[in-house]
Order: C-alpha cells, then sequence, then structure tokens
C-alpha cells in the first residue's frame, strides 16, 4: 500500500500507535538548496510543515508532539543563518499563537533559554500561558535544547537542592532526577523520527528516549506531509515493544 493511499484513520486515532512523538526536523536547508534558495528558505517552508503536522496529531491519537527547533549545538552555524532563524521563531510564535490556542494546543519550551534575546522569551511566554490550559494535542518546541546540557542543568538543581537540605543524596535515583529535566511534565516518547536521511539522534532526549524506538527517513522535514507522517506512525504499530523482556509469542 502507498503512503497516498493509506485509509484515513478513525477519530480517536491509530490502534497501537505512539502517545508521544518526537522529531528532528532535519533537512531544511539542503531542501533549499536543491531548489537553488537559501537555508532560510528551506527554514520558512519547515515552518509552515509544523502546522500541518500539528493538526494531523488529533486523529492519529498523537497526544505529545515533541520537536527539535534549535540545537545547543546550531549557534555554529552563520551569523546570518542564526540570526535569520531566531527572526522565524519570533513571527512563527506572533503568526501561530491563535491558531494553535484555537485548535486546543498546549505549547511549551524546553532548553536554555538564557542566551534567546528578550523579545523572543518573552514572546515563548506569552504563547505558553495563553494555551496552558488546553489539552488536545500537547506541542513542546526544543529551542536551545541539547540533552546533555539539560541534564547538566537539572544536575545542578538537584545539588542545590541537595546542599540546602531539602533533598537527601541517598533519595536520588532516576525518577528523581527526572522530575529536575525540562521534560519533567512530559511523558516519555514512544516514537522519535528523524528526517532527511541522516541515522543519529544529535544530542537529542537522551534520557528520555531510552527505550524509544526510532524511525530514520529520507524525506526532508519540509516535504514531511500528514501522509508520511501516518505511514510512519502506522509503522510504530507493528513492531513489538518488550522493554528489555522476552516476547511471550
Amino acid at each position: 500500500m502507498s503512503i497516498a493511499t493509506l485509509p484515513t484513520p478513525k477519530s480517536g486515532g491509530l490502534e497501537g500507535g505512539p502517545k508521544h512523538v518526537a522529531i528532528i526536523m532535519d533537512g531544511n536547508g539542503r531542501w533549499a538548496t536543491h531548489r537553488g534558495k537559501p537555508r532560510l528558505f528551506g527554514h520558512q517552508a519547515g515552518a509552515k510543515r509544523v502546522r500541518q503536522v500539528v493538526k494531523c496529531c488529533p486523529d492519529l491519537g498523537v497526544k505529545y508532539l515533541t520537536i527539535f527547533a534549535f540545537s545547543t549545538e546550531n549557534w555554529k552555524r552563520t551569523q546570518a543563518e542564526v540570526s535569520g532563524l531566531m527572526a522565524l521563531f519570533r513571527r512563527y510564535i506572533q503568526r501561530e499563537a491563535n491558531y494553535l490556542h484555537k485548535m486546543g494546543t498546549c505549547v511549551r519550551f524546553i532548553g536554555d533559554r538564557d542566551r534567546l534575546d528578550d523579545k523572543l522569551q518573552a514572546l515563548m511566554d506569552y504563547l505558553e500561558r495563553l494555551t496552558e490550559g488546553n489539552d488536545e494535542t500537547h506541542l513542546t518546541i526544543a529551542i536551545n535544547y541539547g540533552s546533555r546540557d539539560e541534564v547538566t542543568r537539572a544536575s545542578q538543581r538537584m545539588a542545590v537542592e541537595v546542599a540546602a537540605g531539602r533533598l537527601d543524596p541517598a533519595d536520588v535515583n532516576s525518577e528523581v532526577l527526572s522530575r529536575f529535566l525540562d521534560t519533567c511534565v512530559l511523558p516519555d516518547p514512544d516514537l522519535v523520527i528523524r528526517t532527511s536521511g541522516e541515522a543519529r539522534i544529535s544530542n537529542f532526549l537522551l534520557w528520555q528516549s531510552a527505550y524509544a524506538e526510532y524511525e530514520f527517513i529520507d524525506t526532508h522535514w519540509p516535504d514531511f506531509t500528514p501522509d508520511v507522517f501516518e505511514a510512519v506512525v502506522r509503522r510504530y504499530g507493528q513492531r513489538d515493544r518488550r522493554f528489555g523482556a522476552v516476547s511471550t509469542e
């Protein structure tokens, strides 16, 4: 069955499908370059694709969607591209805020905000406050995010609690550490998707994805249509997830 002819899912989602999908949205720049366009043209096209993917989540049964928008390593790109991306993030929030709220989407941001400019931080705070009561889809956007950085910051916060006598070192375990992570209010991802043909995880949700299923697909992010998304979600439902146990079949 081709992707284009997949049947429309019934309301409530696909049986056995993932509840939390995380996506490394890769390939925007290459997609643009192949078309003779500047890299920022690809990032703009990728931003538009986010709306379509968020919109189809409820029909696929995806309650939580986490997208990797800008990593702690992306500051190494040219100043022009970084500045363009930051401007794109500001425009995205301004343009999409009311639409996301109308769709019942609860938006959160993860990552270290300190390096981001004040206007962008204010817009992020505004969107989180605007949508905090929504529950149709939970969209988490990772900006200036790196998993090692996240765990480092979580460890620092936990160390402060220990030093203050509010946390006994003997009580520290994986569950306690998870409560200090940026994702503390989210379930762990069931499925992690990376677009554009790269087969690496690039410091994304390392702790949270310990038992996630992975899909590395050749499609560049601007070409990641709802049909492609549905096909990947359907493949997830065919996997045997044992979490370290032995299958009884």
